[in-house]
């Protein structure tokens, strides 16, 4: 067994005992941990009430070989995720930041980058930043690191590269855009406006930096939220626990494309 140090998100608390708790973290270094902190629990434990969720820690735990609990023994707080007491939607859209990190993530799987950008939306939830922006860039960014991003470009059927007028098929179940002659006879494809695609195209190009100039517009912000919603629910194979609690920022759906056989009518 080896004493590990990291900087660590705190994604998710579960009480262990009156005074312990198992907490999950996601680490810059190591990637998503569970671990043990005993007296976690505390207000004046061993962890200097660090221990919140959606906080910014320096940690220290030790790491086990089994498939035991790690074992934290150290955390001290770096930041602490206030958007609470000013907006609930920045505090819902923090939770599902965490919620992705836990759902889309293996153990022990390190993804720096991945971290970065975490870290970076949660700061900016925390401040003025756009709430639909913040949340949108980090879902591609996490789809892109983790090979989950769909094709913006090419068509998934056939590799030929798409040719976008006013409207773009995008294939929910295949993963991406699809050309006029991959389209038909596919289920779950929807239509998507130019616009909205061309937004999504300039957030993945951002990378892990952030914009600072809104990129969604508002006739285009609610299709988004729609087709990030469907798509990520496709992937993880159930609806994301906190879709129900960011209603307000999915205020228009995007046009479907199927018929009631689930074929594409277009």
């Amino acid at each position: 067994m080896s004493s590990e140090k990291s900087l660590a998100i705190v994604i998710r608390l579960v009480d262990f005992s009156e005074t312990s708790c198992v907490v999950t973290l996601f680490t810059e270094d190591f990637g998503k941990i569970s671990a043990l902190a005993k007296g976690g629990r505390r207000p004046k434990g061993p962890f200097e009430s660090a221990l919140d969720l959606l906080a910014v820690c320096r940690i220290v735990f030790i790491h086990k070989l089994s498939d035991a609990l790690d074992l934290l023994t150290e955390a001290k707080l770096e930041r602490r995720f206030r958007a609470a007491s000013r907006d609930l939607s920045r505090l819902y859209a923090g939770y599902y930041v965490a919620e992705l990190l836990n759902e889309l993530t293996d153990e022990n799987d390190s993804h720096p980058n991945l971290f970065h950008t975490a870290n970076s939306a949660l700061s900016f939830l925390d401040s003025d930043k756009d709430v639909a922006t913040t949340v949108l860039h980090f879902e591609l960014q996490a789809l892109h690191v983790l090979g989950h991003l769909p094709s913006l470009t090419h068509c998934v059927g056939c590799g030929s590269q798409v040719d976008v007028k006013k409207r773009v098929a995008f294939g929910q179940q295949d993963g991406g855009v699809l050309c006029q002659n991959c389209k038909s006879g596919r289920r779950q494809v929807i239509s998507m406006s130019q616009g909205a695609l061309e937004t999504m195209r300039a957030l993945v190009a951002l990378g892990k930096s952030h914009p600072f100039v809104e990129l969604v517009p508002g006739s285009h912000g609610g299709e988004l939220r729609a087709i990030m919603n469907q798509y990520i629910t496709n992937l993880l194979g159930r609806r994301p626990r906190m879709y129900d609690f960011l209603s307000a920022l999915a205020v228009h759906s995007p046009s479907t494309e199927n018929s009631p056989t689930g074929h594409s009518s277009c």
